[in-house]
């Protein structure tokens, strides 16, 4: 039903389904109560005529101004009660004549509530009841019969615990029906943690389109995924553009760039050495590797032949830990690895996440004084690896900006090193490519740490 399919609609039809649900209890429960006083069926009503037509013929035998006339009456009664029952007879002037003196009371509480001789009704006391009143005629006058017995339909104390307690009756009503309010609730918002996976996974990078969100809810659920699948599809189109053009721009650059450094060449060998000739192929050298970082970071946020594999970290980074144990040796430096990687597995682009973690490692060894130290710790299915130097360091204000393209500091490092910005710019992409987080600190040496974390695959 196209009117249902809609979450107003569907809030407002369950809401009111829940209130009308509960005011049927309200108003049926009490009514289930078998101790309420039950009018009797034509055959039970038979039965306790007879029985009172029975007695008026014995009692015709009685004069009413004998000696303890009464005493007489309580005989006829006992003569005719079966085994288990009681009779009380209710005088015109309310005294009752009975052999049962103890559930006198019970009596009087039945007949006010119940005295009319044509519609005689019936009322359990824990396990007795009391049925009537059927109409006597002794001496003139009308006289009420009432039956005491044995309870043929009792309910059970808890029962009747939750029936003498209404509020219990509400909570337990209100247990019993939280299942099926709970999976209502549960369906309802299914669609909105649907739509919130989504969005979790755009945060992490992901732009493909998810139909799926079309197709569940209601129509207002359908609709947000819809127009959040047309956002996605827009996004999506907007990066491959920036992106080919990022690429286009840098391949174009590539061109003059060559004739440049032809042209630099040439002029050496006519004229020789010269400050401005060096100065010139120094500027070529450093655009030249900028635009190779810039077609780097270009095909691996566009499209990477590369296909993402489960590897175990010991495995994976032996050959970067070798060749960095190598270049330490030849410039000098001390370097350590305090807690090597162990067997665990990651789910990576392999050769993007070993150059990323290559690339941080040699930054570390350019800008340090003597020393690097890397360390991987496991901790809550996460990896941690920690890459520190005794070098200058980064300005604390700076720490979150220099895994942004192009992004220069103010430090010497930067001054020193003439890099071009876009070393740290693709680290950070090909960490959050495999789902992990990158970012720099203070060290411990002095230096600047870079903390990468990547999480563990679960097969």
């Amino acid at each position: 039903m196209w009117l249902f399919d809609r979450l107003t609609i569907r809030i407002f039809t369950i809401f009111s389904l829940t209130i009308a649900f509960f005011l049927m209890l309200i108003i049926v429960l009490p009514s289930l109560d078998s101790r309420n006083l039950t009018y009797l069926a034509n055959k039970d009503k038979e039965t306790g005529n007879l029985l009172a037509n029975q007695i008026e013929k014995d009692l015709i035998k009685i004069p009413k101004d004998s000696f303890r006339w009464w005493m007489r009456f309580i005989v006829v009664m006992d003569n005719h009660q079966k085994p288990g029952q009681s009779l009380f007879v209710v005088t015109p002037n309310e005294q009752i004549i009975t052999a049962e003196t103890k559930n006198i009371d019970l009596i009087k509480n039945f007949s006010e509530k119940s005295h009319n001789v044509a519609d005689p009704a019936r009322k359990i006391y824990d396990s007795q009841e009391i049925i009537g009143p059927f109409l006597l005629h002794y001496s003139n006058a009308e006289y009420q019969l009432y039956i005491l017995q044995q309870a043929t339909d009792t309910q059970s104390q808890f029962v009747n615990f939750i029936f003498d307690h209404p509020f219990l009756l509400l909570a337990l009503t209100m247990l019993a029906s939280s299942p099926f309010l709970l999976w209502l609730s549960w369906s309802i918002a299914k669609p909105a943690r649907r739509l919130k996976q989504a969005a979790d996974q755009v945060a992490k990078g992901n732009l493909q389109e998810m139909p799926e969100l079309e197709q569940i809810g209601s129509s207002e659920y359908k609709a947000t995924g819809a127009s959040f699948n047309h956002m996605l599809r827009e996004l999506k189109r907007m990066q491959d553009v920036q992106q080919r053009l990022f690429s286009d721009i840098s391949h174009e650059l590539r061109t003059p760039l060559t004739r440049l450094q032809l042209a630099t060449s040439l002029l050496r060998r006519k004229q020789g050495e010269s400050s401005e000739v060096i100065r010139i192929n120094n500027e070529a050298l450093k655009l030249d590797s900028m635009i190779g970082d810039l077609l780097s970071l270009a095909r691996q946020q566009h499209d990477s032949n590369e296909v993402r594999e489960s590897k175990k970290t010991n495995k994976l980074f032996k050959q970067v830990l070798d060749n960095a144990t190598f270049e330490a040796e030849q410039i000098g430096k001390i370097f350590t690895v305090i807690n090597p990687p162990t067997n665990q597995t990651i789910l990576c682009y392999p050769v993007a996440l070993c150059s990323a973690l290559e690339n941080v490692i040699r930054n570390a060894f350019r800008y340090s004084n003597k020393k690097v130290t890397v360390d991987f710790i496991t901790q809550q299915q996460k990896i941690t690896i920690t890459i520190d130097d005794d070098g200058p360091g980064v300005a604390e204000s700076e720490l979150e900006q220099i895994f942004r393209p192009f992004y220069r500091t103010s430090e010497a490092r930067d001054r020193e090193s003439g890099g071009t910005g876009l070393g740290l710019a693709i680290v950070a992409n090909a960490i959050i490519r495999d789902h992990g987080t990158v970012k720099a600190e203070k060290s411990h040496l002095g230096g600047l740490r870079v903390v990468i974390i990547l999480p563990i695959y679960k097969y």
